[in-house]
């Protein structure tokens, strides 16, 4: 699953939580009474008596072992499940009869519990030959227990019918992180009152296919299935598997019936229905699809155009060549994480739903690889439990440093890596966990950037340490020796052992099994020009974190050439004497930055020169110019620096070195040579973002000059050059009527890039009378582009004089009550304030805050509120 991408706020804000009540019951099957266990049947088993006060010790470690996560026992192993199903849109409901074909797993059994959240279950039976045998049950409202009519043992298999009413709203769990809803099935707009398609799709991660059919909802089963269900003849359907028969009705209806004869988790059970327009594609003799709404058909050809070339490298890559019967991709609307990696069918937020021209500064490619690569970590090869989430997550964030890595270029996979390094440590300043966990209060409690881009990174060291023929034979072991089974993470680390024939306990023990990173203080000690002396002390907190086995690499420059000295550091302080020989030109501590660690280390202006100089990489040489460029050193003249990073073959040092031009040379510095690079690098250079770089800098430095460019830019194909242009263009003093007449022209775009400048301009002039552009906007824009846009939607009705104040302040009290996305309601909580002293405002605001469900938007809230209610 990728998580949602809206990071930007602190913390993990963005990831949302939702809340509905249902009264808890326990329901009791018609028929006769449920068998009762007497005092006779227990036999002389001793009584166990509750420990007497204890000790706060014995407290603690009491309490630790009850919130023990195991792994589900397996009383029953279900084979296959046979769905029948229709959708109740005006009730929000799923009607559905179900067949489960099961047998005991290995002690005999008596009784059967299935996950079945929120059910009306009408019937419960067993099929004996052709009867049918009614079966008593007891329902709590979560799990039905079914009383079987004798005890059954392994060599039995048992076919169990249900008939139900799934009814998915009626929801008691909240949301997380993760999955920001716990519906498990959603009905969007069901009842086409709102200006979006009507759909339906489902979200089982981590135990929700059970609010939409009886199962076993735990991630060690695995079942095949097959599911047929009645829809509305012009919608599409999309399932695991393969469609197999579709049976139209004659009333306007139709019948899907969809195959999934491979096994795999209850989890990723999925369907999706709705008025799609579908993309095909093939790789080798498997079909491709991407599912988009109608008129997005050119951008999804786009978007989704590495898939096949994707699946060719993941599978050549792993020696596992993709291993499901087809690969669907569909883009759905208010979907409730960033993606999920459903087996042969992959549902995505609608922030891929893009037209031709936006979809020329599509980044999505991570998240795409981050998907199907779980089609092998996750859904062939499955977690056990989800204290090992790791084995699904972190492959699958690694998988988007190695796509990135083959399709362009090393530099723009490790900048990635830098920036999940960063996220993972902005985290570990709030906790820091072991990666595999068997204590968590919550099973969203894994879906965290431990288990995401920390495991990412371990993936990431181990692979270096090991070399790509060891990592990677590893890999297609573990692969083929436990395809379509459940693992933990000590099967991965014998994987790596019997390939390797290295003992591996080392490595797995300090990076999956403990919490923490290495803290390192390094000091190069230069005054033996022969040989450089090293030291290395670990500085982390040993009484939570391991003293670290860490190899690590040493890039020696010297006469033109480069000599990596591969070292272990395997001790709280260690010195390593580099015998690097006179006439070198720069030393380098882990360039490549694979460590997953703290590096704190006093570097002056001559090293970092040499660094940047000398480094083949792009994230060293960028490391140096953001410190040489940065304040807390005595700058000098860097224009020779700036020219040189102008013209450096990474994009991201070409586009650090234009942000920071203007801290490290005045605008009468900037030479005619120089400035003539800057308009060259805005018309011509290869990255879209390095060009909008390069027009905001022309912007400070003469934007007069350049007004004649920047109308040029606007019309450019890419919204990132054309939105960086019209923001230079608005932001000019004067040319009101041609500000206005560019308005006119770009009003009805509907890319951020192009709204915000827009917005910015009509409040920065005060301009009123444009109250139903603002408003058509907020409607129109979703996701990351409606959580941009909020802010000046406030900005105009709360400044802006002869607005209808009361209408734009009643949106927004309605977004921050009531959008189903918590990031969403706390920029429009955040918004409110530019209204806060109105009458009666503040108590508004208050009583959105007292009735909000997520911790972290409450958190926050509780920070904007402070002042005011001090004041009251």
């Amino acid at each position: 699953m990728q998580r949602s991408i809206y990071t930007g706020l602190a913390a993990a804000l963005i990831f949302g939580l939702f809340l509905s009540c249902k009264t808890n019951q326990t329901t009791v099957s018609k028929g006769s009474p449920a068998p009762q266990v007497s005092q006779a049947d227990l036999g002389s088993a001793p009584l166990v008596h509750a420990s007497p006060a204890p000790s706060f010790l014995l407290d603690s470690l009491e309490r630790r072992l009850s919130e023990y996560r195991e792994s589900r026992e397996r009383t029953f192993d279900l084979l296959h499940t046979s769905l029948d199903l229709s959708f109740d849109y005006a009730a929000r409901q799923v009607n559905g009869t179900a067949s489960l074909r099961l047998k005991p797993y290995f002690f005999e059994q008596k009784e059967l519990v299935l996950d079945a959240k929120d059910f009306d279950l009408h019937d419960i039976w067993l099929e004996e030959g052709t009867a049918q045998r009614p079966l008593n049950f007891k329902y709590d409202g979560k799990q039905v227990t079914v009383f079987l009519p004798r005890a059954y043992t392994q060599t039995d298999t048992l076919l169990l019918g249900v008939r139900y009413t799934a009814k998915p709203e009626e929801t008691q769990q909240v949301g997380g992180k993760a999955v920001t809803d716990t519906k498990g099935l959603y009905f969007i707009n069901p009842t086409g009152s709102e200006d979006k398609p009507r759909q339906v799709w489902t979200q089982g991660e981590t135990s929700f296919s059970s609010k939409w059919f009886p199962t076993i909802d735990s991630p060690n089963e695995r079942q095949t299935h097959d599911i047929r269900f009645r829809v509305d003849s012009s919608d599409i359907t999309i399932s695991n598997g393969r469609l197999v028969e579709q049976v139209q009705h004659g009333d306007g209806t139709r019948t899907d019936h969809w195959v999934m004869d491979m096994p795999h988790a209850p989890y990723l059970t999925a369907v999706a229905v709705g008025d799609f327009a579908k993309i095909s594609d093939r790789w080798r003799d498997i079909e491709v699809n991407y599912y988009v709404e109608k008129g997005f058909e050119r951008g999804a050809a786009k978007v989704f155009a590495h898939t096949p070339e994707m699946l060719t490298f993941f599978s050549d890559l792993l020696g596992v060549a993709y291993p499901w019967q087809k690969y669907d991709q569909v883009v759905v609307r208010d979907f409730v994480s960033g993606a999920m990696e459903n087996t042969t069918v992959s549902i995505f937020m609608e922030g891929l739903n893009l037209d031709e021209r936006e979809a020329l500064d599509s980044e999505w490619d991570y998240i795409i690889a981050h998907e199907l690569f779980h089609q092998w970590f996750g859904n062939l090869v499955t977690t056990e439990s989800w204290s090992n989430l790791p084995l699904n997550e972190s492959f699958a964030d690694y998988s988007e440093y190695l796509w990135f890595e083959y399709k362009e270029g090393k530099d723009k996979a490790d900048m990635h890596h830098l920036a999940a390094m960063e996220q993972y440590m902005y985290e570990a300043e709030e906790k820091q966990e072991d990666l595999i966990r068997f204590h968590y209060h919550d099973e969203d409690d894994m879906f965290d950037s431990h288990s995401y881009a920390k495991g990412g990174r371990i993936l990431h060291m181990l692979r270096r340490h090991l070399g790509d023929e060891a990592f990677f034979t590893s890999l297609k072991h573990y692969l083929e020796k436990h395809a379509f089974s459940s693992v933990e993470i000590h099967d991965l680390r014998l994987a790596f052992e019997e390939v390797t024939g290295r003992d591996m306990n080392w490595f797995f023990n300090q990076w999956f099994l403990a919490s923490g990173h290495p803290v390192l203080d390094i000091q190069m000690d230069t005054s033996n020009p022969e040989s450089y002396l090293l030291t290395v002390a670990q500085r982390q907190d040993l009484g939570t974190t391991p003293l670290y086995r860490i190899p690590f690499k040493v890039s020696i420059y010297k006469d033109g050439e480069v000599i990596d000295r591969e070292l272990v550091l395997d001790r709280g302080v260690q010195q390593f004497a580099l015998e690097n020989g006179a006439g070198t030109e720069a030393v380098i501590v882990d360039e490549d930055m694979v460590l997953l660690a703290e590096k704190r280390t006093a570097r002056g202006a001559d090293v970092l020169s040499r660094q940047f100089a000398r480094a083949r990489s792009g994230v060293a040489r960028l490391e140096a110019l953001d410190s040489l460029t940065s304040d807390y050193l005595d700058r000098g003249d860097r224009t020779a620096l700036i020219v040189e990073a102008l013209a450096d073959g990474f994009s991201e040092v070409r586009g650090l070195a234009l942000t920071r031009l203007p801290q490290v040379m005045s605008k009468e510095r900037v030479s005619a040579t120089l400035e003539a690079a800057i308009v060259r690098i805005a018309n011509e250079d290869p990255s879209h973002e390095v060009r909008a770089s390069a027009i905001a800098l022309l912007a400070e430095l003469n934007a007069e000059k350049y007004a004649g460019l920047f109308q040029q830019l606007v019309q450019e194909p890419s919204y990132v050059v054309s939105g960086a242009a019209l923001t230079a263009i608005m932001d000019m003093p004067g040319e009101l009527d041609q500000k206005l007449a560019l308005f006119g022209k770009l009003r009805d775009d509907r890319s951020i890039r192009i709204a915000v400048p827009l917005a910015d301009f009509l409040t920065s002039e005060g301009l009123s009378g444009y109250d139903d552009w603002f408003n058509a906007k907020l409607d129109q824009l979703g996701g990351e582009s409606l959580y941009y846009f909020v802010g000046y939607y406030g900005d105009y009705f709360a400044s802006v004089p002869d607005t209808d104040r009361e209408a734009g302040l009643e949106r927004l009290l309605a977004l921050a009550g009531e959008h189903p996305a918590n990031y969403i309601r706390l920029t429009a909580f955040q918004s409110l304030f530019g209204f806060i002293d109105e009458e009666g405002v503040l108590a508004r605001v208050v009583k959105i805050h007292a009735e909000e469900t997520d911790e972290l938007v409450r958190n926050y809230q509780q920070f904007f509120l402070e002042p005011y209610l001090e004041e009251n």
